[in-house]
């Protein structure tokens, strides 16, 4: 009689387990049919992962990838170097490379975050020595995120500057120089015009000439400080003496205060008109990210589309402009003999690099959102191919108001031509000064740079936000106040750019933060899914992901060869490259405003990465038992927990392996989710005439009434 109640709890086990088992087969059944039919192997409505949430549907994620993709650097980086490399003729580098480092990457990253569902730091179950690659990710995207903040933090502040009847940067004011574009007089030596008469009939005051630089001074000792007009402006230019635009010097002396710094080590003290432009940035992140994916997932149709509707309203209006033809001519045409230089080819590597944020970790933790069947691959090539075409779209509509200035100003196109903040902050805010409605252009046209880099910001923060929650899945239930926290944190690590000299720091995050770091990250990503995980298995991955799929077919041993062979070798080419040629930033244009803890902050930025990656690595090694060799081979080996999030597409995964006849052992439930018979409760399944693959148990534990498949 004793013995009763234990048969009857053994038999009802037995009968819920057996049940289990036919749910699980009905959907490798459907799962099969479905693949067989040609159809979406996931219909399913709502989220399949209940804790981690998925996007509302495939455009919110094909859109946030889009937005992350396409930054500022589309606009102040690509044109400048388009032009400064051959034109039109850059472009042939500009593809070879988005094929051999660009797609690759890309897919890769798609690929392993919507397998595994997990984000930059939890995503190397396949491989956990390569676990401090993940770290290095979460470093990049915080100290990215930190500065590239203060970018949309000016952009907000000249939108409120734009706000007006007559655009502040117009024409020189108080606040500007002696050499500012409208004091500087410029002598009419064919009129037999000197400096004495043009001081005594334009400022009833005695000019000075001074031959050696080719100006004209109010007082002497002669000095840069009291040039007052040109007699040579070529003479004047070799000697650092040169007209700033008026936009330039509001730029200097009204929006950043960078004119009153002397350089990194005078920083003073945080301007406040920076400081709440640069708060409300992080207000922005705050809304985005505060709940859900979802949250951000809808804002991005609006920050992801807006820049295009504006892009195509600036082209409408430049292709209008005089002398437009000059700068698209300048940007498009093609100098072969600039392919035979070597920096063309780094640069176009580069770009295509950096221009679609790879190896960031953001591509990863967006990825880790989808449901299980999303088409990477599709995606992939969508997004990477129209942030490429969005770089060329945007060329012509920079070039074009380009053209425009270098007439209005009396200059060759390549002297107005720049890059970075003086592109988007200097150039264009004064060309379109000359516009009737200027302050409608100035409105749409720094709108458009909010949305363009809020997009950016938004995957960056939420790359930290998503390791942190992967790492420590009790904060999933406080994410507003861990998205607050970080934002907090980031705001007042970044308050060092909100002062005069803040834009030094900047450039200086910007040089080292996201430099050749990126390109080890890279590498190792390479060799941990080439070499380490097998690139064979990874491919088998992505078609149990994807199902069939024609594109993937004629292109995976392409991509294969790539990750085992091609990218990480251009990629270590190019690490290579940049340390011969490397300069520090004292020997840069502006060397005297970087003194020498300059470059050791930047290297202490970038070692941090290495360092993780390194330290990470031996501290696996460390916790591992067994012999040198078995640590190493234990390390490099899949954990039990590796693969999809949910039984149910583990449970596919292993039937896949077994259609392809490449058994890895797969354990499908490590966590005892659903309840595993042992041996001696119920037969194992069978499938395909392997055993034990179908379900293979972690272990036989107690029963869990809480069975998810």
């Amino acid at each position: 009689m004793a013995m009763q109640p234990q048969q009857q709890v053994f038999e009802q086990k037995t009968e819920t387990r057996l049940s289990v088992l036919e749910e699980q087969n009905n959907i490798l059944q459907s799962y099969f049919e479905k693949k067989q039919a040609g159809k979406s192997l996931d219909d399913e409505d709502g989220d399949e992962n209940k804790e981690r949430g998925n996007w509302s549907g495939r455009f919110d994620f094909f859109l946030s990838c889009l937005g992350y993709a396409v930054g500022l650097g589309n606009v102040w980086r690509f044109p400048y170097l388009c032009y400064r490399n051959g034109g039109g003729a850059f472009l042939i580098p500009y593809v070879i490379m988005l094929a051999i480092v660009g797609v690759p990457i890309f897919l890769m990253e798609l690929s392993l975050g919507q397998f595994a569902s997990a984000g930059p730091v939890t995503c190397w179950k396949y491989a956990p020595l390569f676990t401090g690659v993940g770290y290095g990710m979460f470093i990049v995207s915080g100290l990215v995120g930190i500065y590239y903040n203060m970018i949309i933090g000016w952009a907000c502040y000249y939108l409120f500057a734009s706000f007006t009847t007559e655009l502040p940067w117009d024409k020189c004011g108080s606040w500007s120089t002696n050499l500012c574009f409208d004091r500087v007089h410029i002598l009419n030596q064919t009129a037999g015009e000197t400096c004495q008469l043009a001081g005594s009939r334009t400022m009833n005051k005695t000019w000075f000439s001074n031959f050696n630089w080719g100006t004209c001074h109010d007082d002497q000792p002669f000095a840069k400080s009291n040039v007052v007009g040109f007699i040579n402006k070529t003479l004047a230019s070799e000697f650092g003496i040169k007209r700033e635009l008026p936009s330039q010097e509001y730029f200097d002396y009204v929006a950043t205060g960078a004119g009153y710094s002397a350089g990194l080590d005078d920083l003073q003290s945080p301007r406040w008109q920076m400081v709440l432009c640069y708060l409300l940035a992080f207000v922005f992140v705050v809304l985005a990210l505060s709940k859900s994916i979802k949250t951000s997932g809808k804002v991005v149709y609006f920050t992801a589309t807006f820049p295009y509707i504006v892009l195509v309203i600036l082209l409408i209006r430049g292709v209008m402009l005089d002398n437009y033809m000059e700068g698209i001519k300048f940007y498009i045409t093609p100098d072969l003999e600039r392919l035979k230089d070597s920096g063309v080819w780094k640069d176009a590597a580069v770009q295509i690099f950096f221009s679609l944020s790879a190896s960031w970790g953001g591509l990863i933790a967006l990825a880790s959102y989808n449901k299980f069947h999303n088409n990477c691959v599709r995606d992939t090539l969508t997004v990477a191919f129209g942030n490429c075409l969005t770089s060329v779209f945007a060329g012509f509509v920079i070039f074009s108001y380009l053209g425009y200035l270098s007439k209005l100003i009396d200059v060759p196109v390549a002297e107005v031509a720049k890059s970075g903040p003086s592109l988007t902050f200097v150039v264009y805010p004064f060309a379109v000064t000359t516009l009737p409605a200027a302050p409608v252009w100035a409105i749409l046209f720094f709108m458009m740079l909010i949305t363009l880099g809020v997009d950016s910001e938004f995957v960056l923060v939420e790359t930290v936000i998503t390791s942190l929650l992967d790492r420590f899945p009790k904060l999933r239930k406080q994410k507003l106040l861990t998205v607050i926290g970080i934002s907090a944190l980031f705001f007042l690590l970044g308050l060092t750019l909100t002062t005069n000299g803040g834009i030094y720091m900047l450039e200086v995050m910007d040089t080292y933060s996201g430099g050749w770091n990126i390109l080890v990250i890279a590498i190792c990503e390479c060799i941990s899914i080439g070499w380490i995980y097998g690139v064979q298995r990874f491919m088998n991955d992505i078609e149990c992901m994807i199902g069939n799929s024609i594109v993937f077919t004629i292109l995976k041993y392409w991509w294969a060869f790539c990750w085992c062979f091609l990218t990480p070798l251009l990629c270590a080419a190019i690490i290579i490259f940049s340390w011969v040629d490397y300069k520090s930033m004292a020997e840069g244009d502006s060397g005297d405003k970087y003194p020498v803890f300059a470059d050791v902050l930047g290297w202490l930025m970038t070692m941090l990465v290495i360092i993780c990656i390194i330290g990470t690595a031996i501290y696996q090694l460390a916790i591992t038992p067994g012999s040198i060799a078995e640590r190493f081979r234990k390390t490099c080996s899949p954990t039990p927990e590796w693969g999809p999030a949910l039984v149910k597409h583990r449970k596919e995964c292993a039937e896949y392996t077994v259609e392809k006849n490449y058994d890895r052992s797969f354990v499908v439930d490590p966590w005892n989710e659903g309840p595993i018979p042992s041996k001696g409760d119920l037969p194992m399944t069978t499938t395909g005439g392997n055993q034990n693959i179908g379900y293979v148990p972690c272990q036989d534990t107690q029963y869990n009434p809480n069975i998810k498949v």
